[in-house]
């Protein structure tokens, strides 16, 4: 009797055994469009100024946002749902929290018709981190102290009209009626606030002051940083054009006196100080900078509309296309001029005006001189070079006298931060200069033979873009440049030798990049330890390290491997930072450590939405392109991969994308491209081959790319040769639409807002801008690297219209008719072609839409018809109704044909 016991109980262990291995290898499902659209990504993280205290928001593409609060043992101490954003108080012991109305709730009432006045309102809570909760209803707006815990805000309460000014714990509060703007000082808990008729400020120490009364219209109040002064513009008159503003100030709460007045001698003849100029301070508080503009112009109101002509005038030698003035008619309407008000001499100046426009001051509106620029006698040519050259004056901010120190320069210049040099990197020649404002003099840094400044991997017919700039350390004395590796210290007279700070960064191939952690600092302190960026070219990984700039020294590693590292955020008062890491099968979750990154704690847990599902793996993969060049790219494979089946494969590319190896791409509906994740979890590979382009044969040169890559992968036996689709857009809608030329080897393509005719594409306008798009065929991404009328072959032979005939592949187009990138009759010329020619193709129009859609609900569509495409043609599944038959235009507001 005990054997058969024991018996019995083996036997019922191996079921159990049995049945759990059964379960730990139960098959996990394919992601559905539902999950990708309510899928919840990371899209707000704060940490508090003590760095004891996390919230972020979740948000799926379509839903309620939630915000969730961590303390910093990573435990989840509050979450609000629905939520709209959140910031933490200035003792960090608050936290605020903007509600929105449930969306659902929100939409039912929307197809109730319901008024706008009878729709539900936004609240704020006010969470006091120690778990007790204060709800305001019916928020209109509110301001935080950035110095206290104090808190100004407005009601949309029928009931509840006034404006209240309170501490956060609300032992305090103080109420004003009919207010119109407020706001608080940066570094002083100092409030101003406006009604009809007066300006007033308001502590929690003196109270009540006002400063200004008048029976006109306030504008722009602005206070210095510590909110002893205030300035703000004044008009009279409440049914006037407002063309009289008038600059005013008020110092240490003293009734405000007029500064700046139309009229003046130092405003040029016809102008008015503008309502549409920013007003901003000096960091000394000793200059107001504020915005003066031509009086603007009146309709004659004498002439009806009607008997008025409405014609515009192109003319052949403006420097402005006539398509990029009306592109910035609304932006050139409120366009203002900067002119200062220097409060201790009492002297006004006019700095810019219209034929020398733009201003750039030091040390934050300190420094006594400032440069002025123009490109105006150069913007005709910029139509057609893509860059521009620039005339560059100086301007003593205290005398108002300019000075030019550069004619037709090649770059526009910057200020150190103290102003004590101007620099510039000069694209055509490869180099760093600088130039002194205290003796007038050029220096050049660098030049090709001693420092490779430029990016060595361009490949379009321009000069090379800089690594850029690190930054200048403490009083103008270095300032610190990237090569494609290093950070490098230079003297800005060029008297000393460069030093490479990081040393070692080209042998190991690892890519230093400063994180700059406190965003107000002027200056690198290269005393200190400074953290550091970097991206291992070798891996595709990469890591925070530690570096004392000072000297030469390799920098120490902190966290580094096979992951994706984002710029981390440190709180204000503690050295607790936050930051993500992720891989493609990885989620961004939001990670708590201190600056030594030796251990962290995970706060967010959004991988918990991909547990059950079929997921995916990323590998990078190499070959030789079929002119001999050195290739990478990356492999996508679904999580339950066999390598001994046959997939599907979607060839996905744009340029050089395996640098992104360990990207985690978040699901989505995207407006433009196939969503990674997606299409693993459905049993699709994904390849994205990077392309290097050779100047006058970008279609050539992708050709010479993918193929090979594809046929690599084909070589590996798990492809499905008859299976293999190419999605694509814009640039890489053109590129798709290229190999369909030139192969058959694709089972169908998506080709979203594609160039398929460069001909007449290059005269063409890109409306988002206003610009001509020749630019960008003669020295930008569509690399032909010449004019029309130079090189009409390299137009012809990469212009895939006129090889249509060659096409046996399927077509999906996606091109909409507001494209201000690309014109909508690219799409046209391409859908009219095949359909002459009687090849299977479809185009998605979704009307009113830009390069891509934007509205949720045309992207949902688009991602739906595309995999329905595909499905068809590479998994053999029924032609939807839409494919098959189409959806006619009496139908189109009734049937969605899927």
């Amino acid at each position: 009797m005990v054997g058969m016991k024991y018996f019995k109980q083996w036997v019922l262990f191996i079921c159990l055994s049995v049945y759990c291995s059964a379960s730990a290898q139960e098959v996990k499902k394919a992601m559905t469009f539902d999950e990708m659209v309510s899928w919840k990504r990371i899209t707000e993280q704060k940490i508090s100024h003590d760095g004891k205290w996390v919230a972020c928001k979740m948000e799926p593409w379509w839903g309620d946002a939630s915000i969730f609060v961590y303390n910093a043992k990573g435990e989840m101490t509050a979450s609000f749902l629905p939520a709209a954003q959140a910031e933490f108080s200035a003792s960090s012991g608050y936290l605020l929290v903007t509600r929105k109305p449930e969306l659902e709730k929100v939409e039912a009432l929307k197809l109730k018709k319901t008024k706008k006045e009878d729709m539900p309102l936004d609240e704020l809570v006010i969470f006091n981190l120690s778990d007790k909760k204060e709800t305001i209803d019916s928020l209109k707006s509110y301001k935080l102290s950035e110095s206290a815990d104090w808190i100004a805000y407005k009601r949309e309460s029928k009931s509840d009209t006034v404006f209240h000014v309170r501490s956060l714990d609300g032992a305090k509060e103080v109420r004003f009626a009919d207010v119109k703007e407020f706001g608080f000082a940066k570094k002083e808990n100092i409030l101003y606030y406006t009604t009809d008729s007066t300006l007033s400020t308001f502590t929690p120490e003196k109270g009540h002051t006002v400063i200004f009364e008048g029976k006109g219209v306030i504008k722009k109040a602005t206070f210095n940083k510590t909110g002893d002064k205030i300035a703000f513009l004044y008009c009279p008159d409440k049914d006037s054009t407002n063309t009289q503003f008038s600059l005013y100030l008020a110092e240490n709460n003293t009734r405000a006196r007029i500064v700046a007045d139309k009229g003046q001698n130092f405003i040029p003849k016809g102008w008015v100080i503008s309502e549409n100029g920013d007003i901003r301070f000096s960091e000394n508080s000793e200059r107001i900078f504020f915005g003066t503009a031509p009086a603007p112009m009146q309709k004659d109101t004498t002439v009806l509309a009607e008997n008025r002509p409405d014609v515009q005038i192109w003319k052949w030698d403006e420097g402005v296309q006539y398509t990029q003035q009306v592109y910035n008619k609304e932006k050139d309407l409120k366009k203002t001029y900067t002119a200062v008000y220097n409060i201790s001499g009492n002297t006004l100046f006019q700095l810019a005006d219209k034929e020398i426009p733009h201003l750039i001051t030091a040390d934050e509106g300190n420094a006594p001189i400032a440069l002025l620029s123009t490109n105006q006698p150069y913007a005709t040519e910029q139509m057609w070079e893509g860059r521009s050259r620039y005339d560059i004056y100086t301007v003593n901010l205290q005398t108002g006298e300019r000075r030019q120190i550069k004619k037709a320069s090649n770059s526009n210049m910057q200020l150190a931060p103290k102003g004590t040099y101007a620099y510039w990197y000069c694209a055509q020649d490869s180099s760093w200069y600088t130039y002194s404002l205290a003796n007038g003099k050029e220096y050049r840094l660098t030049t090709p033979a001693t420092f490779a400044a430029w990016d060595e991997d361009n490949d379009v017919p321009d000069y090379p873009s800089p690594h850029g700039l690190a930054g200048w350390t403490a009083d103008d004395r270095n300032l610190l440049i990237y090569d494609r590796y290093d950070i490098w210290k230079f003297d800005p007279t060029a008297e000393v030798a460069p030093v490479n700070l990081t040393v070692n960064g080209r042998k190991e191939q690892l890519s230093y990049r400063l994180i700059r952690l406190d965003k107000e600092e002027k200056f690198i302190d290269i005393t200190k330890s400074q953290l550091l960026q970097v991206f291992n070219e070798k891996t595709k990984g990469s890591g925070y390290y530690s570096a004392h700039l000072s000297a030469p020294k390799a920098p120490k590693a902190l966290l580094t491997g096979n992951f994706m590292l984002k710029t981390p955020v440190k709180a204000k008062y503690s050295d607790a930072v936050i930051y993500t890491s992720e891989t493609f099968e990885q989620y961004p979750d939001i990670r708590l450590s201190d600056l030594s990154f030796k251990k962290s704690i995970q706060l967010t847990h959004g991988e918990e939405q991909q547990a059950n599902l079929n997921w995916g793996t990323a590998e990078l993969v190499s070959w030789i392109s079929l002119d001999g060049t050195p290739l990478e790219g990356v492999v996508y494979k679904p999580e339950n991969f066999d390598p001994n089946k046959k997939y599907p494969v979607i060839v996905n590319f744009y340029e050089r994308n395996s640098e992104t190896l360990y990207a985690y791409h978040m699901p989505e509906p995207h407006r433009s491209t196939i969503d990674y994740h997606f299409y693993t979890s459905n049993g699709y590979i994904i390849f994205n081959p990077d392309v290097r382009y050779v100047d006058g044969y970008p279609g050539e040169s992708c050709f010479n790319c993918v193929m090979p890559g594809i046929t690599s992968l084909i070589a590996k036996g798990y492809i499905n040769e008859k299976a293999i689709g190419a999605q694509g857009h814009s640039w890489g809608g053109y590129q798709v639409a290229y190999l369909a030329t030139r192969t058959n080897l694709f089972a169908a393509i998506e080709s979203g807002a594609p160039v398929v005719n460069m001909f007449s594409a290059y005269g063409g306008i890109r409306w988002g801008s206003g610009l001509n798009r020749s630019f960008q065929y003669e020295h930008g991404q569509s690399r032909i690297g010449g004019t029309l009328w130079d090189s009409p072959l390299q137009y012809m032979e990469n212009s895939p219209l006129f090889t249509m005939d060659k096409v046996e592949t399927p077509i999906l187009i996606m091109h909409n008719d507001n494209d201000g990138h690309v014109p909508w009759y690219q799409g046209i010329e391409y859908f009219v072609a095949l359909k002459r020619l009687q090849k299977p193709v479809w185009l998605l129009n979704y009307t009113g839409e830009v390069h891509w859609p934007m509205r949720l609900a045309n992207r949902i569509d688009f991602q739906k018809r595309m995999y329905q495409f595909f499905q068809h043609y590479l998994n053999k599944q029924p032609m939807p109704k839409w494919m098959d038959e189409g959806v006619p235009a009496v139908d189109q507001e009734f049937e969605l044909g899927y």
